[in-house]
């Protein structure tokens, strides 16, 4: 009997978690943390308050790095676990920033709290919130994690075999094969991880699944809509840098640093290469996008053939695209002073942090500048008010009149869409024993489970709630 938990991901986004238990070996699949609203913080607290002691596990499996699939590795190390866990190389050099900067912003957050306690005069009982964890034990957990290659046979223990395979998500992005040899036979799980999109720069393609399985976990992150046409993306994106030329003034870009960063700069250059847009002098302005670009350019196996064409392009016309890597804060401050031609991409993504905020503060007032938002924006952000036409914003406190003109782009999404889901899903040969539809709010996974029931036929699909078990 193989047993499946859910601690995350179940009925949210956020939080992705799978305790297995099969002949006796127990593991999870991915350790996330919560993120977004007011229960965040609670639910990261009693997150891993799961039968049995963590001690107990016998390894983790991480499809890919971002912290809602990642984030409470620590606090698991902090609460006993020193078995390994198991990942891509690729993504265990982005863990390597991600984990340190996760736990630093809990501890800036701590420090926040306590001096605003003091300012206030108000009795500090309780103190501020601690860290889940600091960023010594973020370092820490670094060195129980153990390299993966795509495609090889991992035997993590007695009668488990387990491989991962490209998701085209994020670089070092997996779906996982697992395989348990048990008395009652041979069980295939497949845990889908956060799936990418065909025909994009940067990444290869996602790989198509195994022919059958027993069970299947599949995201829905965006599984009740059709992202916008690159095409149309594209024409968005020229129509703003032709009236950055005309006006005289630069292009500021939020941008995360993991992923969306590499893509907005292999798209520029494409666009140049192509003709569509001219000659651009980009400034890359987050110190962890600088580490995730060198990381990325550390991994080229992983990148596809568009790619490595247009970085041999863009290395034999060194004139047409000058990207500088900005590392300092003097340097960060000085492109505040240019007035014309900079474009300037920096995070956060949402522009509710980071360097960002301040080259918004300088060229927000100015008609002659542009804004270029290439992701989602949550409700309640900065980037989320500019979207919606904000006429003034607040940054630092202080009023910022909104007079440059704010463009909004689709189709640069990491995830797959509803379509690319459902194709990716049709690579099975049968449908799968069980399927779980996880990593999607609620609304969203009844639309797709009410797809994958129209389109494929597949009837047997579940939609887990947090905390639920289910057996196969």
């Amino acid at each position: 009997m193989t047993r499946l938990s859910f601690f995350g991901a179940a009925g949210e986004v956020t939080g992705s978690c799978t305790l297995v238990e099969t002949g006796g070996t127990r593991f999870l699949v991915d350790c996330g943390m919560f993120q977004g609203g007011s229960e965040a913080r609670a639910k990261n607290l009693r997150a891993l308050d799961f039968d049995g002691d963590v001690r107990d596990l016998d390894f983790v499996l991480l499809t890919h790095a971002h912290i809602d699939h990642s984030g409470l590795l620590p606090r698991l190390a902090v609460l006993g676990y020193r078995g390994p866990i198991y990942a891509t190389p690729a993504s265990i050099d982005l863990l390597a920033v991600l984990l340190p900067d996760s736990a630093h912003i809990q501890e800036k957050e701590a420090e926040w709290q306590l001096r605003h306690q003091h300012r206030s005069g108000r009795r500090a009982d309780r103190g501020p919130q601690a860290p889940l964890y600091t960023v010594t034990a973020a370092q820490a957990v670094l060195r129980q994690l153990r390299p993966v290659s795509y495609g090889e046979t991992l035997r993590p223990a007695e009668g488990i075999e387990v491989r991962f395979h490209d998701a085209g998500h994020i670089l070092g992005s997996a779906w996982l094969e697992i395989v348990a040899h048990g008395r009652e036979g041979r069980r295939t799980l497949v845990f889908s991880g956060d799936l990418g999109m065909r025909d994009r720069l940067v990444l290869r393609d996602p790989e198509k699944p195994v022919p059958e399985a027993d069970a299947l976990l599949i995201e829905s992150t965006y599984g009740d809509r059709l992202h916008r046409p690159m095409q149309e993306t594209e024409d968005e994106i020229v129509t703003a840098f032709e009236r950055m030329r005309t006006s005289r003034g630069n292009m500021v870009i939020p941008a995360f640093a993991v992923g969306r960063t590499q893509e907005i700069l292999c798209l520029l250059g494409d666009l140049i290469r192509r003709g569509r847009i001219a000659p651009l002098q980009v400034y890359v302005n987050s110190p962890m996008a600088n580490q995730a670009t060198r990381i990325t350019l550390a991994h080229p196996e992983l990148l596809d053939e568009q790619t490595h064409a247009l970085m041999a392009w863009m290395e034999a016309h060194p004139g047409m695209m000058k990207v500088e890597f900005v590392a300092d804060a003097e340097r960060s401050k000085a492109l505040n002073t240019i007035r014309e031609g900079a474009v300037i991409i920096s995070a956060s993504g949402m522009c509710e942090a980071g360097r960002i905020k301040y080259h918004l503060r300088e060229n927000l007032p100015r008609s002659e500048c542009s804004v270029l938002i290439a992701g989602f924006q949550a409700s309640g952000t900065l980037g989320r008010r500019l979207v919606e036409g904000a006429r003034t914003v607040t940054i630092f406190g202080q009023p910022v009149a909104v007079r440059a003109r704010i463009y909004t782009v689709g189709g640069l999404s990491a995830h797959a869409d509803q379509g690319a889901l459902l194709n990716w899903l049709g690579g099975f040969r049968r449908p799968p024993g069980k399927v779980f539809l996880v990593h999607g709010e609620a609304g969203t996974m009844s639309t797709f489970a009410l797809a994958i029931k129209e389109r494929l036929g597949w009837h047997d699909l579940h939609l887990p709630q947090r905390g639920e078990h289910f057996e196969i």
